[in-house]
């Protein structure tokens, strides 16, 4: 784990507060990307089965020549694999596409309402109970679905990765993983929204207070407030820039005039299903 970068503890294990997320990257263009992320300092790496590049992430972290206890990876089941048999043949599948014989982090990708949950939380216990994954956790699921998760869940949810960067208020449903026995975190994908930070007077204002980007200043935002960040970029000198976030705080001010930028449709990704239902805020 890089020195630098904080970690958040989540049940009983501790997360880089800083990944380097690789959706949508296909096609051999995700190899490079996280050789060039491991250089540069991340030792936070987080894919996907339906990312379509987990062996080319598991060659990238080979390449690297960094231990493999150094590196907490991540990668997420997908929804056509909850049942009982399928998600643990999945997840067989994604560690040998990713070359290793564990993962770190085991995330059920989106709640899936055509499997009931006990099937899945059971599934998903037993992996990790068979030492194929340190922890195991959720993504995109809403708070009350989050509870119900861990009700049957034997293990804690070590995180719960959802949208979140300073035009979508998710106050709702970190304080309810915060409020879990094991203190679920929140682990925030498309955190730079996709892009449009780099254009918000706020954020280039608060920027230049320091030398920074309003991308650094939004990621610093996150990473403030306890939630691990996992930016995505195809740009190598952004992969850099993403990274130089530590050595400087933003002011109480600074972080409620973040806060206040969120607004009603500042939501991005919405693949929800319509049998669940989005917190409020």
């Amino acid at each position: 784990m890089s020195k630098l970068v904080p970690a958040v503890r989540s049940g009983d294990v501790l997360i880089p507060a800083l990944g380097f997320g690789t959706w949508q990257l296909e096609n051999g263009t995700a190899r490079p990307l996280v050789e060039q992320a491991l250089a540069a300092g991340y030792r936070h790496i987080d894919t996907a089965q339906i990312y379509r590049n987990e062996r080319d992430v598991g060659a990238a972290i080979a390449a690297s020549g960094i231990k493999r206890d150094e590196i907490f990876l991540t990668t997420k089941v997908w929804v056509d694999h909850f049942a009982d048999g399928d998600l643990q043949r999945s997840a067989e599948r994604s560690l040998e596409k990713l070359g290793v014989d564990h993962v770190d982090l085991l995330l059920l990708h989106w709640p899936k309402p055509a499997v009931p949950l006990a099937e899945t939380l059971a599934a998903l216990n037993e992996v990790r109970d068979r030492g194929l994954t340190r922890a195991i956790g959720l993504s995109n699921f809403p708070s009350a679905v989050m509870a119900a998760a861990q009700a049957v869940s034997k293990a804690p949810l070590a995180t719960n990765q959802i949208e979140y960067h300073p035009y979508l208020s998710q106050k709702t449903l970190i304080a309810a993983a915060a409020a879990t026995e094991a203190g679920t975190s929140i682990t925030a994908w498309s955190p730079l929204a996709q892009g449009k930070v780099a254009q918000d007077p706020v954020l280039i204002r608060i920027g230049e207070a320091h030398g920074k980007t309003p991308g650094q200043v939004t990621l610093r935002w996150l990473i403030q407030q306890g939630v691990i960040a996992i930016p995505r970029t195809r740009t190598p000198a952004r992969i850099v820039e993403n990274f130089d976030i530590l050595d400087f705080d933003l002011s109480e001010a600074e972080m409620a005039a973040i806060f206040a930028l969120a607004r009603p449709d500042g939501r991005i990704g919405n693949w929800l299903d319509d049998a669940f239902q989005w917190d409020a805020d």
